[in-house]
């Protein structure tokens, strides 16, 4: 059985005093690729130098960009610098980037304008999005219509049958996380049963987002599998044909040149 953690930060100085450790037990629990997300210019030059390591039965890619967050640090300079890192090996999507109108750290006119800027460069460079979107359904649906990102997924789902709906429909991945598992996410679960199989996408968002029974302590790609069997149980079908089923659709969204 393979697993694809298709969303971490082993980045985050978190992970600092044990994370050789953690790389190394990762094949023995079936994980045995991790895409590493940037969410600012620093973190993004973590993970190109982290998605380097050599780990036997472990494969590193990586994502760089700018979160909404740190949307008043996108400026002509950041754009060339990623656009420079997206053309290294190994760097696979462009994200996380999207809006976050719940903690409303940036303008959101400025979070607009850093989504369409990243989505603008994406396109050029053939690179799929991976988008982080709270509370912020019609802005978002408006940028994506001007936009028209060629390839996209939408990391750590929250929204409603009716939004993921709408994304299916313009093509989108949906990801989910160790959110899916909480005791009180009714809808999540509603969602993960509806979307296609082909659509269908696992990640931790480590160090966040913590799946039952481990709610609440930090996480890492080391507890995907507990999405992967939420999924499972939610669809009726082995954990086996769901890591299966999310690996080839990671390979193929993310690494279409990759061996399956």
């Amino acid at each position: 059985m393979r697993l694809f953690d298709t969303h971490a930060h082993l980045d985050d100085p978190v992970f600092d005093e044990e994370r050789e450790a953690l790389l190394a037990e990762m094949p023995r629990q079936n994980v045995h690729k991790v895409l590493l997300c940037g969410a600012d210019m620093e973190s993004s030059r973590r993970v190109l130098e982290l998605r380097l390591r050599d780990v036997p039965g472990l494969e590193l890619v990586a994502a760089v960009g700018v979160h909404p967050h740190e949307a008043a640090s996108l400026d002509d300079a950041a754009l060339r610098e990623l656009a420079q890192a997206l053309e290294q090996p190994g760097v696979v999507a462009l994200g996380e980037i999207g809006l976050d109108y719940y903690y409303d750290h940036a303008p959101r006119p400025l979070q607009r304008e850093a989504m369409a800027r990243q989505i603008s460069l994406a396109n050029q460079c053939g690179k799929p999005v991976i988008f982080h979107v709270r509370d912020a359904w019609g802005d978002f649906f408006d940028v994506v219509r001007e936009t028209r990102p060629h390839r996209a997924n939408m990391h750590c789902w929250t929204g409603s049958v009716e939004s993921a709906r709408r994304c299916l429909d313009m093509g989108m991945m949906i990801s989910f996380s160790g959110s899916v598992t909480f005791k009180n996410a009714h809808n999540l679960r509603e969602v993960a049963a509806y979307v296609p199989a082909d659509r269908l996408l696992i990640e931790t968002d480590s160090p966040y987002l913590s799946p039952v029974p481990f709610r609440g302590k930090r996480n890492s790609p080391l507890r995907v599998g507990l999405v992967a069997q939420c999924l499972a149980d939610v669809r009726q079908v082995s954990l086996e044909e769901m890591a299966q089923c999310t690996w080839d659709n990671a390979q193929r969204f993310f690494c279409e040149d990759a061996q399956g």
